[in-house]
């Protein structure tokens, strides 16, 4: 067999050095099936599995029967005999043990009778780490074997709470009380110790997006820096626009070298707007256009970065147009994202030193309309409570004007750069109501702009619902699907970042962080976060698993069954076909399967040539006598990395202008094509 394999695969050889085509016929089954890769899944010993499938769920496994899975986990008080559980080490599979168990005790774990009262942590991933619990739980002292490796342990006392040990060809890791209520509130590194002892998921996805601002990572190499971000899931990063809103040649430059880094990489590069904030430089210019807070202060922001404009003066908001139109010309930039065109501040009328706007425009509107002059009810004493009422519906509906005048001035600068992609990020007032009034927010009716404009629309959860956990965004998607049938360009902005009172670590991070981006995955098309440089080295590869989206997958004599809403890359090694017909996009590790259902099987030759990586929406990809085909959909222009340098691009049937950046990376144009690249 093996002989008529090597035949085959030799014949095939020859038909591709001739051009022929790659749908010849396919070795036989037995021989593919030992090459499809295994499935890694879990499975939970108990009736109540509490939340070890949200946990295992976050970094790619899928929930199988006891006979197939990878990971076995029995938590305290699960049923499962130990004879069994013992023999599935022997074949190479992790076991996961919580607590006082007999499987525990056969493999050396004991508990003795003295008890601690556990509420802060010590994790060997990072020890310097404060990780604390939110309530101390009472714990047994336990005895391990001596060749276990403590991985936790109680800061104080130093008794051992997490350990991983080798029996056999397999792996136990076992955990003195469970993870948690949610699966994050103790153990935050427990899927890096997982990932320690051999468990890699089968899935990745690379359509991330994240913030990026020059004053958190300004000493980074910018090639290092995108090599990075690709790798950590990234298709888009989005720049803090301010600081090149006037020309500037040493920040210009930098720019410059970033975005030409990240095409190279395949990387995307939006600009980033924080209206009414223009710049430092313009608001130092234009004191005579600067916001006014409640008490008719100069609206500095409350960490004095955000220095608001008045965007209602017509004079300023030219201004403010010219420079963009400036900006946006001196930079290849693949689109732009108007964030938070909002009023200050959050805390709304509790804060007036940040609450706007007050300025002249304002108020003058505002006494020609309603008969009142606004600035009066915060001069002291209880504000008027119909007059108030009607500034703060004013204000609502002025946010919402000023959003729609920009996007429509946005508009104007994608006719002169089709390419772009526009994208409004806005904070969610469905969830937590109070930011209506706070900011002026309104979501439900700038939504109603998907229906004439082509943008995307980030949700931004506010700092009042972080502490509520990654499971809120399962919510805030309910609360928003029925205000737009565009589903599809609804996305979620989550926040990275220190949090007060928040457990068991300040800032997200392992298996929180894996659950957020999961569930935020599962439940937008478009998930992004605050900000690059907030995303740990240790905690880099947890984010390509966790937002991938995979709702079946099984491995069978007759290939790979995937099915994903969103498309998926694969681990996988060497040629493959998909549905039956030769498979051209993937590299060396990984395979990129477009959405829907399909059937993975290895082939016997590869493509001439690859595509190795994509940032559209891949829909189908065929390989042709001279070069490759795909049909994608792209919000911006697309970029696709090769394995060869291409010398014509036809796009839906036309000759095109052939673009090729860094190491044989090609742009495609945006929106729905079929591209044919000619080798």
């Amino acid at each position: 067999m093996k002989a008529a394999a090597s035949v085959f695969r030799f014949s095939l050889k020859i038909i591709l050095l001739t051009g022929g085509l790659l749908t010849a016929l396919l070795p036989p089954v037995s021989i593919l099936a030992a090459e499809i890769p295994e499935v890694p899944g879990f499975h939970v010993a108990a009736a109540q599995p509490g939340a070890w499938p949200d946990v295992l769920r976050s970094y790619g496994l899928q929930e199988q029967t006891a006979g197939s899975a990878r990971v076995i986990v029995l938590p305290e008080g699960g049923v499962a005999a130990t004879g069994e559980l013992l023999a599935h080490l022997e074949t190479g599979r992790i076991l996961i043990l919580e607590g006082d168990s007999q499987a525990a005790r056969t493999l050396g774990i004991h508990a003795t009778s003295r008890h601690i009262a556990v509420r802060k942590v010590r994790d060997a991933h990072r020890p310097t780490l404060p990780i604390v619990w939110e309530k101390a739980v009472n714990v047994p002292v336990f005895k391990l074997p001596r060749e276990a490796k403590v991985i936790t342990r109680d800061r104080v006392s130093k008794v051992p709470l997490m350990a991983v040990l080798r029996r056999g060809s397999g792996s136990v890791l076992w955990i003195a009380v469970s993870p948690g209520k949610e699966g994050y509130e103790r153990f935050p590194f427990l899927l890096h110790a997982l990932s320690d002892i051999g468990l890699r998921p089968l899935f990745e996805s690379r359509r991330l997006w994240a913030f990026f601002d020059f004053a958190f990572q300004r000493d980074r190499d910018v090639n290092e820096l995108a090599r990075e971000w690709r790798q950590m899931g990234l298709a888009t990063i989005h720049v803090g626009a301010w600081d090149f809103f006037e020309p500037h040649a040493r920040e210009d430059t930098r720019l410059l070298r970033l975005i030409g880094a990240c095409h190279r990489e395949g990387i995307l590069v939006y600009a980033w707007l924080e209206l009414p904030h223009a710049s430092i430089q313009f608001w130092k210019r234009h004191p005579q256009w600067r916001e006014k807070t409640a008490l008719l202060k100069d609206a500095e922001g409350d960490d004095g970065w955000r220095l608001a404009m008045n965007l209602t003066n017509p004079d300023c908001r030219h201004a403010v147009v010219e420079g963009l139109r400036s900006m946006m010309e001196r930079f290849d930039w693949d689109g732009v994202n108007l964030a938070e065109l909002y009023f200050e501040g959050t805390e709304g009328l509790r804060k007036l030193n940040e609450f706007t706007p007050l300025n002249s425009d304002v108020r003058r509107e505002v006494q020609q309309t309603y008969g009142f002059d606004p600035a009066d009810l915060f001069r002291g004493g209880q504000p008027d409570a119909k007059k108030l009422r009607i500034f703060l519906d004013y204000r609502i509906d002025l946010a919402a004007r000023l959003q729609e005048l920009w996007i429509d001035e946005l508009e104007k600068m994608r006719a002169e750069k089709p390419h772009l992609d526009l994208v409004l990020t806005h904070v969610d007032d469905r969830f937590d109501t109070t930011m209506r009034d706070a900011i002026g927010a309104d979501a439900a009716r700038l939504l109603q702009t998907l229906d004439h404009h082509d943008l995307t629309f980030i949700i931004e959860d506010p700092y009042t619902v972080w502490r509520l956990g990654p499971k809120r965004y399962a919510e805030i998607a309910a609360r928003y699907r029925p205000l737009t049938t565009r589903q599809d360009r609804l996305g979620v902005d989550i926040n990275v970042i220190k949090r007060e009172h928040a457990y068991p670590t300040k800032q997200q991070t392992g298996v929180e962080l894996a659950q957020l981006i999961h569930t935020a995955a599962e439940s937008f098309s478009t998930v992004m976060y605050y900000y690059t440089g907030s995303i740990t080295p240790l905690d880099a590869p947890l984010l390509p698993p966790a937002s991938a989206v995979v709702t079946r997958c099984e491995r069978s004599e007759e290939g790979l069954l995937i099915e994903s809403p969103t498309g998926v890359g694969v681990r996988w090694s060497g040629p493959i076909t998909l549905d039956g017909q030769n498979w051209p996009v993937r590299d060396a590790k990984l395979v990129w399967v477009p959405a829907g259902k399909h059937i993975l099987r290895p082939a016997a030759a590869d493509a001439p040539a690859l595509v190795t990586d994509f940032t559209g929406m891949l829909e189908n990809a065929a390989v042709r006598p001279d070069g490759v085909e795909i049909a994608y959909t792209s919000q911006s222009r697309a970029f696709a990395k090769l394995t060869r340098k291409p010398t014509r691009l036809i796009v839906d049937g036309q000759e095109a202008t052939l673009e090729v950046t860094g190491e044989y990376v090609l742009r495609l144009p945006r929106g729905k094509h079929t591209a044919l690249i000619i080798w």
